[in-house]
């Protein structure tokens, strides 16, 4: 749920900034942002046990669907649902942005159900991290932005990029952990496709361009509030270094954790140095 809050806040943020905030665009974008991030869950509790990648061998956290709580015609009603009530919420914000949001909106949920379902699912195709990097952080963020300010702006497009990073860092840290049992399921992720070596420097450079974009703000003119994310320097760090040293899942599922709580309180602390 962080990566749903993460992008709405900074994007409103902003807004705030250029003092064009509207706090009830704002209130539906995270009910979209929210219910886009429940759906795909619920697609991917869904599509993954059909495809066969949540088996008995899968090392993560239970999937609903797998572990026999929910059976896999209710998932699937579920997933139709939230969608739906995302199409429904995100028809709201036309007032603000214009019927072309429409296009947004429906992109959002053919990618959140193609991500492991359809002929040729994302996840499943070493794509998931691009699609993650730009609907969580490129698209969020400047959709969150314009149906409050009308416009969007280089800032913007600057101030999306560290979130989406943040973002695809929680698949990372997810796929590290499903390596093994994602290859034999045939979903080739990147972690697949590449090695572990290669997503750890992944992981780490995303936390590299985070800790930069504030400086970036800094030198555009911003006041020394914007570099308020690097007081999570440290933190970071720790991540990396858990990252290349785990050795058991538990490790991998706490840092999964630890990976959304960074995300949102990088969102949280970019969020107060623009308004401030």
């Amino acid at each position: 749920m962080p990566a749903a809050l993460a992008p709405v806040l900074v994007g409103t943020a902003l807004a705030a900034h250029v003092g064009r905030a509207d706090f009830g665009a704002a209130a539906l974008c995270l009910l979209f942002a929210g219910l886009i991030q429940i759906g795909t869950n619920f697609a991917n509790d869904y599509f993954d046990y059909m495809k066969g990648a949540d088996s008995e061998t899968r090392v993560g956290p239970l999937r609903a669907v797998a572990a026999g709580w929910v059976r896999p015609e209710v998932m699937r009603r579920a997933m139709i649902a939230v969608f739906a009530a995302a199409f429904v919420a995100g028809l709201g914000l036309i007032a603000w942005g214009g019927p072309w949001l429409i296009l947004i909106g429906v992109a959002s949920i053919v990618c959140g159900v193609a991500y492991t379902g359809g002929p040729w699912p994302l996840g499943y195709n070493g794509l998931g991290d691009v699609f993650v990097f730009i609907f969580f952080g490129l698209v969020a963020v400047g959709a969150t932005y314009f149906v409050q300010a009308g416009a969007l702006t280089l800032d913007v497009w600057l101030a999306a990029v560290p979130v989406g990073f943040l973002a695809a860092n929680i698949l990372v840290v997810n796929n590290y952990r499903d390596a093994p049992t994602d290859a034999v399921a045939g979903k080739r992720t990147l972690v697949v496709r590449f090695g572990l070596r290669f997503a750890r420097a992944q992981f780490t450079g995303s936390l590299v361009v985070a800790g930069a974009i504030p400086v970036v703000f800094w030198a555009r003119g911003f006041s020394a509030w914007c570099l308020l994310p690097l007081v999570l320097a440290p933190v970071a760090w720790r991540h990396a270094r858990c990252l290349r040293e785990s050795r058991t899942p538990a490790e991998l599922i706490a840092l999964l954790g630890d990976t959304g709580k960074l995300l949102a309180a990088y969102a949280g602390l970019a969020a107060a140095g623009f308004v401030l």
